[in-house]
């Protein structure tokens, strides 16, 4: 229903009097203006269906400058910073863990370079334990920081990458680099950590039984050097697992983890951990009571060895 419109009677007297004097035609007159104001008055008064346009123009002059707001977050100007940072992608499976690893840019070094803060974390370890035996899945140019800090130690490199690998120049005979083709692609995940839990037998933590293993994410034509060795240090950082079809660290960190058991202590840092198969593999095997801390994008795991145990964690720690 339309608003009331209210009357007011004027508080105060006209302001023009009626005089005797005035001839009837000069009062009609007079009443005319008088009745012509007041009609004005009442015309002055909003109705809905007055306010209906003002209200689509002011709801134009909004939609206006939001396009505007949209046009200007799309500019050129801030391309620049979306490429460093890319939105994430998934591809997610109904399964109850999802190989939805985050699918990152393949701009290279993009995906598994270390930031600042995350190569301190890992630089300081080494700098902590050195000399000592240091293992590394993947390779990155900034990774030879870390053997030249190893000098008197040990360091080995497992990479796919052949481009990667020729370009490499080693200043000592301590540092070793392997060409590994892993055969496990990340979209796998969740098959192959289906398997382990179902053959907790073929999957045991004995790192005398890994070359012979019956386990499915066992890596077992490793360079022989990485069996017989008491891994002090061991970093999983690839393969690159950025994407469903490309080889996944599934194999990568169970075979860490399965290494790190044989020593007396081994400190394990895995790289990635925002993505799901980094995430769930490393809870699987080197278990969230052993996880120190992190770091941007690092976990850092401690694991004792030297235990019979048959199992990576406890029966409660499981997921």
């Amino acid at each position: 229903m339309p608003p009331d419109v209210l009357h007011f009677r004027p508080l105060l007297s006209p302001l023009v009097q009626f005089s005797p004097s005035l001839t009837s035609r000069a009062q009609e007159n007079h009443i005319f203006c008088v009745h012509k104001y007041w009609q004005g008055r009442k015309g002055m008064t909003l109705t809905k269906k007055k306010l209906i346009p003002i209200l689509v123009l002011i709801l134009s002059i909004i939609s206006i400058l939001r396009l505007l707001s949209l046009n200007v977050k799309t500019s050129p100007f801030s391309t620049g910073i979306s490429a460093f940072f890319p939105a994430p992608q998934h591809n997610c499976s109904s399964s109850p863990l999802s190989t939805c690893n985050t699918i990152a840019s393949h701009t290279p070094n993009t995906t598994t370079t270390l930031t600042e803060k995350e190569f301190r974390v890992l630089s300081d370890l080494v700098a902590l334990k050195s000399p000592c035996n240091l293992l590394i899945f993947g390779f990155q140019p900034q990774y030879l920081t870390l053997s030249n800090m190893n000098a008197a130690g040990s360091t080995i490199f497992l990479d796919d990458d052949p481009d990667k690998i020729s370009k490499v120049r080693l200043n000592s005979n301590n540092t070793q680099i392997y060409r590994f083709e892993y055969s496990m692609p990340t979209k796998a995940g969740y098959k192959l950590l289906k398997h382990a839990r179902q053959n907790p037998a073929a999957c045991v933590p004995n790192p005398r039984l890994l070359q012979k293993s019956k386990c499915k994410l066992a890596l077992k034509n490793l360079p022989l050097e990485v069996y017989e060795k008491n891994w002090d240090v061991m970093v999983v950082d690839g393969p690159s697992g950025d994407s469903p079809e490309s080889p996944g660290r599934m194999g990568s960190i169970y075979t860490t983890s399965v290494l790190a058991r044989a020593g007396n202590t081994s400190d394990v840092i895995v790289h990635d951990v925002d993505r799901i198969i980094e995430k769930w593999f490393s809870w699987e095997f080197l278990c969230d009571e052993n996880l120190l801390y992190s770091k941007g994008k690092l976990w850092h795991f401690r694991i004792r060895g030297l235990s019979n145990s048959t199992r990576f964690c406890p029966v409660e720690a499981e997921i």
